[in-house]
């Protein structure tokens, strides 16, 4: 039993990795499209960020999953199953990301900005060595917060039929009508989230250097 849910969370870390990985930067450069001075580019992000935080995920992996079909006629394999569920994991935490990073940008004091021009650095090299580090350090606990709901969302998977973890704890249960299986993924689940809770505890004090006091 054991062993099946270890298989089972191969694709729990996978979704886990891959959306943490694409998502943050994703999310960063939609941050600057939802602060753009042209009005069409702004207000194109805030529709998109508005629709994915005001729907559900799961709703989201769905039309991800048969939209292609019911809209296009465009018939999906189920190897098609884990790309549409990292596409959608993807395109949902990349809009929650955004908000998080463009409070932190817009929390920045001016007088940074100017004092980097000052010193002849220009826009880029501001943002990306002055401003960028202050902006990790002030998000992080909020970046901390949206992780650990992705650790729990990857159980969402189980909508298209991915097989992930909850998706194995479930049919192991159903199996030898035992509530075993679910104990065990939830040990898992909370061994996983308190490894991610510690390692982004680790981050905040590394960047603990970038506090303004």
């Amino acid at each position: 039993m054991f062993r099946l849910l270890l298989e089972g969370m191969g694709n729990t870390l996978l979704i886990f990795f891959v959306t943490l990985i694409a998502s943050l930067p994703v999310g960063l450069g939609v941050s600057f499209c939802r602060m753009s001075k042209k009005p069409i580019i702004r207000w194109v992000t805030k529709i998109y960020i508005s629709i994915m935080r005001g729907t559900p995920l799961m709703l989201q992996l769905l039309v991800v999953r048969y939209g292609p079909y019911l809209l296009f006629g465009i018939r999906c394999t189920d190897a098609y199953d884990i790309y549409a569920v990292l596409i959608a994991f993807i395109v949902n935490y990349a809009a929650y990301f955004a908000e998080i990073y463009r409070s932190g940008i817009e929390s920045v004091p001016v007088g940074q900005y100017e004092a980097a021009q000052i010193l002849g650095f220009g826009k880029v090299q501001t943002f990306f060595t002055v401003i960028l580090p202050q902006v990790i350090k002030r998000v992080l606990p909020s970046i901390t917060n949206e992780t650990i709901t992705l650790v729990k969302d990857t159980s969402l998977a189980f909508a298209i039929g991915l097989v992930e973890m909850f998706t194995r704890a479930k049919q192991i249960a159903s199996k030898e009508t035992s509530m075993l299986p679910y104990l065990f993924a939830g040990i898992l689940y909370y061994i996983f989230n308190y490894a991610v809770a510690f390692g982004m505890e680790k981050a905040e004090k590394a960047f603990g250097y970038y506090e303004i006091k």
